[in-house]
Order: structure tokens, then sequence, then C-alpha cells
């Protein structure tokens, strides 16, 4: 159902809006954007009305026609006013992105048509059609059926635009996220804002607003205009945020220059002081021959790194250009990587899960970790330094600043030793971890998703692990959070000691952020290693092949009547189930027809939740198969959907399987293939039976698969 809106509700959220900078944050505005204000508040409420509506579409360019809102008296007539009055100019006055964002490409393409021949046009981007149809309007004028009196341009954007800056920290968000709040749809964290600006003065944010305006701009800009804008003057920033806007631009613009300008391009990165752009001029500097100066720079990083990823790559790069040795890091650790596993190719789409069903059918523990377990501890353990020692700026932002601005640990220091100091037992520390659960549960943070098995890695973690190398590895997070927000290896497993694996299947490649986190791992006590798949038809793996009879074919309103589950281990048959299920709703008439399956047959069967437990159980680290698997698999997930359970396992689909093993059959339909294999049915449409000749293609399919898994290995 629609939801309408309080009349005036994009002025009021307006107004809450303006109010943000009448604290802290006032300091921060501009002549213009300080201007803006004090001439909307002059404004009656009509002309308001229609100054924010335009304010809340996403481009500056506005249709006037879509503007007869019945809150505004007179629009048309307002907004005549407003033209005459320097808030609306006509479409000289647009900038590309805002042309390109109003008009679909279809549109575009149909008015350059008037200029001439499209031909080739429609292979080109949006940006490049805009500075077709530019180049087309400065030499003759725009196109004669173009209603140019429908259109007009918010000369208030750059201010709104500076205004919104300040207010998010970002060139993306707009004020719809008022409405979002409110409807439900963006939580929003208003605990934790208290009244301090997102810059440290003027001057810097009115820099970072050079360098994001620009950013947001450089997809928009001719060759000319890119070779222009490398060589203005750009605005000194003083504070770590604005620093960040900074360094994003000469990045972006330093890479564009490269193919066009390659020496502007590379003195464009020279200036950037972010790690990707120091490792890129490095390694372009080095194409071009500038080895002395890149040795030096090198062994400027290694001696006073600036993060721990740049270290990696300069210590990488080092060794292999100037030590000569052959192979990087990352190769190393693959090849020395401490195990291969022999893993079902079943698995090939979730590895991880796979490494951990191999495990628990050796009765060894195993957890799925990746990054979630070190970034809910983190913010577990540190709650308090993080939401409420620290604040946000407004309640639509998600990161404290001290971990945009990675400078946590220099900012909280006292407090965060005073804590690790004073949790200096296991159980201290996980007593710590569940009031903070408790207490906080629920409420939207920027490092991990709420859950029910939230804290059970984190349980396994402090029982197994050691007290200090968990301190020492929390304390690194604390110190260069950017460098270890990500890259955790992907599970934890306990055998006898604790260790973390990174898996890695044929063909994957370790990244550099995974080679960081995996050597501070180490550095902090732990034991990880880099475990390798090697995909084999495991003879351990169980398969259980399912079938379902069900009341209709859409499970969201659709029950089950009977299921039928057979068991597969080195493809001979361990074990079979089968019941009937009462599904709590009339059984049509055309399917007790099809199936046989009638009323009075299910009156007395349980309900899916009387065996749901043994479903699960009897399904447990095995492969679920069916013929065509998504009908199957989606109306007995959807069943645990309603019992508020979770149901997850890998798939295969037997129709899929039979045409890549068996390819030109006239038919792929249960029956006729168990008809063309001679395949014995007991009953088709009737759960096991399906299940069991199902089972047998999956046997055929099989048999011929050895060659395949042999060259996958190959690659």
């Amino acid at each position: 159902m629609r939801k309408d809106l309080p009349p005036r509700y994009y002025l009021t959220h307006f107004h809450e809006f303006l109010a943000f900078f009448e604290g802290a944050s006032n300091t921060l505005l501009s002549d213009e954007a300080a201007d803006f204000i004090q001439r909307f508040k002059a404004l009656d409420e009509d002309k308001q009305c229609i100054v924010v509506r335009a304010a809340n579409r996403k481009y500056a360019v506005i249709d006037r026609s879509q503007f007869n809102y019945s809150e505004v008296h007179a629009p048309q007539q307002q907004i005549d006013w407003l033209t005459l009055n320097g808030w609306f100019g006509d479409l000289s006055h647009a900038t590309l992105n805002d042309i390109a964002g109003v008009l679909t490409k279809d549109a575009l393409l149909s008015l350059l048509a008037e200029y001439g021949s499209t031909q080739g046009l429609s292979s080109l981007t949006k940006p490049k059609l805009i500075t077709r149809l530019k180049d087309h309007i400065s030499s003759r004028g725009w196109p004669e059926h173009f209603s140019l009196e429908n259109y007009r341009v918010c000369l208030f954007d750059n201010a709104l635009r500076f205004l919104l800056f300040i207010y998010f920290g970002n060139t993306k968000s707009r004020l719809n996220q008022f409405s979002m709040r409110d409807l439900g749809v963006m939580r929003t964290r208003s605990d934790s804002v208290t009244d301090i600006a997102r810059f440290d003065s003027k001057e810097d944010a009115q820099a970072a607003w050079f360098y994001a305006n620009h950013y947001n701009q450089l997809a928009f800009y001719s060759d000319e205009q890119l070779v222009v804008t490398a060589e203005v003057d750009f605005p000194a920033t003083e504070g770590i945020s604005a620093s960040f806007y900074q360094d994003q631009f000469l990045y972006a613009l330093g890479l564009k220059l490269l193919v066009i300008d390659r020496e502007k391009g590379l003195n464009i990165l020279q200036r950037a002081k972010s790690d990707k752009a120091k490792e890129k001029w490095l390694r372009e500097s080095y194409k071009d021959g500038n080895e002395h100066d890149v040795k030096l720079v090198l062994e400027e990083i290694i001696d006073n790194p600036q993060s721990d990823t740049l270290l990696a790559f300069a210590e990488d790069f080092y060794a292999r250009k100037y030590h000569k040795k052959r192979t990087s890091k990352v190769t190393d650790m693959l090849r020395d990587a401490s195990r291969t596993l022999d893993i079902d190719v079943s698995q090939n789409q979730q590895v991880e899960r796979g490494v951990l069903a191999y495990y628990a059918r050796h009765g060894i523990e195993g957890w799925r970790t990746e990054n979630r377990l070190w970034r809910s501890l983190f913010g577990l353990t540190f709650w308090k330094q993080l939401y409420e020692e620290d604040t946000l700026v407004t309640e639509f932002d998600r990161r404290p600043l001290s971990l945009k601005q990675n400078n946590f640990y220099e900012k909280f220091e006292p407090s965060i030793e005073a804590l690790l100091s004073n949790l200096d037992t296991k159980e201290k520390l996980r007593f710590h971890i569940h009031k903070m659960a408790t207490q906080h549960y629920g409420k939207v943070n920027s490092l991990f998703m709420w859950s029910r098995h939230l804290l059970t890695p984190i349980e396994a973690l402090i029982k197994h692990g050691s007290l200090k190398a968990i301190y020492t590895l929390l304390r690194m997070m604390c110190k260069d959070f950017e460098s270890l927000r990500d890259g955790f290896p992907d599970i934890m497993v306990f055998d006898n000691t604790l260790r973390f694996e990174e898996v890695k299947a044929p063909g994957d490649q370790l990244r550099r952020n995974q080679l960081v986190s995996i050597s501070r791992l180490q550095q902090a006590g732990f034991d990880v290693a880099v475990t390798t798949v090697k995909w084999i038809r495991d003879p351990a793996q169980p398969y259980v092949v399912v079938d379902i009879e069900t009341t209709g074919g859409n499970n969201s309103y659709n029950r089950i009547t009977e299921i039928g589950m057979v068991k597969l281990i080195g493809g001979r048959e361990v074990d079979r189930f089968q019941t009937l299920i009462n599904p709590q709703r009339r059984i049509p008439s055309n399917i007790t027809r099809l199936t046989g399956i009638s009323d009075n047959m299910v009156a007395d069967a349980p309900l899916f939740a009387e065996v749901a437990e043994h479903i699960a159980s009897f399904t447990q680290d095995a492969v679920f198969v069916a013929h065509n698997v998504n009908f199957d698999y989606g109306f007995i997930k959807q069943e645990f959907a309603r019992l508020e359970q979770s149901f997850r396992r890998p798939k295969m689909c037997t129709v899929r399987e039979m045409r890549r093993t068996y390819p030109g059959l006239p038919s792929y339909s249960l029956a006729n293939l168990t008809k063309h294999f001679h395949i014995d049915m007991e009953r088709h449409h009737r759960a096991l039976s399906d299940a069991v000749a199902a089972a047998e293609l999956l046997k055929l399919a099989f048999e011929k698969d050895d060659e395949a898994i042999s060259a996958i290995n190959d690659e």
C-alpha cells in the first residue's frame, strides 16, 4: 500500500537539514552556502516548497511540468518568480553530468539524430554522447523539436551540493535519505551523534569539496579538460579527512592522464599520498627505466612505512626487482602452503564450506571466519570507544571518524589500554563481549552484521586461542584499521591446536590484503596456513537425492505433501527416508490425480515442523541433489524459513548433470530419462520412487565425470 506523506513533508526535513549548520558546522560554510541559507529563509513557504522539491531531485536539471504539487499555491507562477529572481536558469547553465542524468541514452540518441547520422553512436557511453551533444549545441544550437521551456536548472545547485557534502561527507547522498529513514528503509544512529564538525576548518572543508566535486565530474571531462585540471593550483589540505578526498582525486586524475600525457600523469600520482597511488607511481616509473629513484623511494617506505599494505608491496617489489628474486611473497606463500586437501568437486561453488565439511567428517571442529570474526570482535571489544567516546557527525554516518581517519589508537590509546588491562583473563573478555552484544544488539554499525550465530566463532577463538595473541592482533587493528579491516583467512580450525586457514581452489589467487592480514596474524602468534584444494570425486562425500510432492508450484503459499530422500556415499545407497506430510491446506484435485496423494492420506501425517530436525540431520554435510533442484530445494528452504530456521546446502541438479554428461538426448525429463536408460520406477510422481530414479541418474553422470575432474585439476 502506498504511504501518503504529510503536506510539506519535504520542507519540514529541509529545515531539519539546515538546522545542522547552526551548530559546529556553521564555521565550515562557504560564502555561497551561507548566502543560500539566508536567501532561502527569506522566501515564503510556497517558494520554499518549490526550491525544496527541486533540491530533492537527483540532478540540477528539472522538468517544470512535473512540479504541479497540490501543497503549493500556483506552482508555475512560483517557478516563474524564482526564475526571475535568480533561483532557476535555462539549460545553458547545466553541466554535462546533470544533462546526462535527466536524459536517457535513447533520448540522447534521438536528439543527436536531429543533427544527422547516428551511425556508431549506440556503442558510446552516456558521457561520450553528452560530449557529442554539447559540441553540436555549441555550433548549431538545440534541436528544433526539443522543448527547452520545460527545463530549468537549479542555480543554487553548487551551494546545495556543498551543504550536502558537509552534511553527509560524500557526493552521492541526497535529501531522500530523510524520507528513507522515516519510512524505515534506512536505519540510522542518532544515539551516537554529537555536535562536531566533519572537517578541521573552513579552508579544509572547501579544499575537500574541490577535490570531491572534481572527482565526481572526471568521467565527463575531455582530454583537454583533464590536462587543464592537472595544471591548476590545487588547494592545500591540513586535516586527515580533507586529505582523503585529495588523494582520491589525484589518483583518479593520474590514471586518466597516464594515457593522455604520461609525464603529467606520473607527476600527479607522485603528489598523492595514498598507498595505491604510491604503488602505481613506483610500478609505472620502474617501467620507464627510472630504477634509481624507485629504489630510493622503496627503501624509504621499508624504513618508514605508512601502512602495512604499502610495506608488504614495497618489500616484495624491492626483492623481485633489485635482489632478482623471481617470485613474489604471494606466490611463495601459495607454494609453501602447509596442506593440500582432496575435496569433492560438488563443493566448487562454496569451497570453504566443503573444507569445513571435510574436517567435520574427520572429527575436526571448524568455523567460517573471514573478516567477520575479527571485525565483530574488534567492534564488540571497543564498542564504548567507537560509539560513545568517538562520535558520528550525523545519524546517517556508519563509521566513526577515528576509523575513517585511521587514527583510532592515537585518539583513544589510554582508554584502549585501560580496557585491555582490565580484561586480563579469558573469562573477563568473554563476559565483556556478551555484555556488549546484549546491550547493543541490532544497532547500526559499519563493522559487522548482527546474527544469532555472531558469537559462536568468537567463543571458539577465546576458548582455544592465546589471550596474548588475541590482544596483539586487536592492537594492530587499532593502530592501522585501514590495512587490517579485511583479508583475514576463510576458516578457523581446532585440531588439538587452533589455526587459521586461507582456502584456495585451483586458479584462485592470494591478494595483497590477504598477505598483510595473514602476516599480521602470524606476527601476533597464531598458526596460519594457506590450504590449497584439489578437486576429486571424494568417495566419502555424501549425496542426498531428494524428491518432494506439493500442493502446487509456488513455494510462497503451496506446501509439501511428501518427501523422499536417498543418501549415497561412494556411489552406494546407505540410507533412505520417506514420509507423507500434512500440508495444513487442501490438496487440489488435479494434484491428487497426478500424485495419488489425497487429503485423507495426509490427515494423520506429521507436520513439516515435526520432521524438520530429521531432514536437517539427514542432509547435514551432504550435497542436495534433485531433478530440477531449485524446485525441491526452494520448497524445503521455505518450509525451514517458516520455522525461522535457515537451510543451506550445496546443490546439484540431475537435469544439468545429464545434459552435461549425455548431451543431445531428445528429452531430459525424469520419466523420459528413466525410460531411455532402462531405470525401473515403482511409481512416477511419488517422492521416494522419483528420488531413487534420480539417484540412478546421478550414478550415470558420475561414471562419465572422471575425465572432467582431471581436466579441472590440470588447469
